[in-house]
This record gives C-alpha cells, sequence and structure tokens, in this order.
C-alpha cells in the first residue's frame, strides 16, 4: 500500500508554484467566463501613461505596504475620487442653503410678519 503525498490546492500553493506551473497544462478561459469575471469584479482594463518618476515612488510605497504598486495606485485613485466627489456635494449643499437663506431674508424684508407690541 502506498500513500501519496498531496499538496491542499490553496492559493498560496498556486501563486508560490509549488502546484505547478508548466504551462502545457494551462488553457484559455473561455469567453464568457472571462467577460463574467470582469463583470463580478467590475473592473475595467485602461491605459494610461504616468511619469517614470511617480511609478517608482508607487513601486516603492508598495513594496513598505507589501502590496503590489497598482493595486495601491487604484486604491489612491478611489480614495482621490470619493474625497473630492464629497468635497464638491458639500459645496453644491452649502451653495443650496446660502441661496435658500438669501431667498428666505429677502422675502421676509418684502413681507415682514407682525409686529410685537411693546409691553
Amino acid at each position: 500500500m502506498s500513500s501519496k503525498t498531496t499538496i491542499p490546492s490553496t492559493t498560496e500553493a498556486w501563486e508560490s508554484g509549488q502546484l505547478g506551473t508548466d504551462k502545457k497544462h494551462a488553457k484559455k478561459a473561455p469567453a464568457e467566463l472571462e467577460q463574467a469575471i470582469e463583470e463580478a469584479i467590475a473592473m475595467q482594463a485602461i491605459s494610461i501613461r504616468i511619469p517614470r518618476s511617480i511609478i517608482k515612488v508607487y513601486k516603492d510605497l508598495a513594496s513598505i505596504h507589501g502590496v503590489g504598486y497598482q493595486p495601491l495606485m487604484r486604491d489612491a485613485l478611489c480614495r482621490f475620487a470619493e474625497s473630492e466627489m464629497k468635497r464638491l456635494l458639500a459645496g453644491a449643499a452649502q451653495t443650496k442653503h446660502a441661496k435658500a437663506v438669501k431667498q428666505k431674508s429677502h422675502h421676509e424684508e418684502d413681507h415682514p410678519g407682525p409686529r410685537k407690541r411693546a409691553a
């Protein structure tokens, strides 16, 4: 009776190459599956030109944080977009509030309310 040791099929085992890296065992996923994955992760690949110096900074930062530089860039873009949207919406809300206060004060000047009698 022979005992065969198997390696658990974990993400780490695949990524480290412990389960093999021979291309002859790999095949391209069907287009439908690729599309389903793209839709599930709600991401889209783009092409963008970025100064090499910035890419180097991101690579250095990513190394310090133990992450890839592209996910770090994606995170920075997401944080900027969210922050900027909040800033713009807050500004729009302040502008709307200021206009409402201004309209109210003009309305009160045109139509003063009843005056209180002195006691």
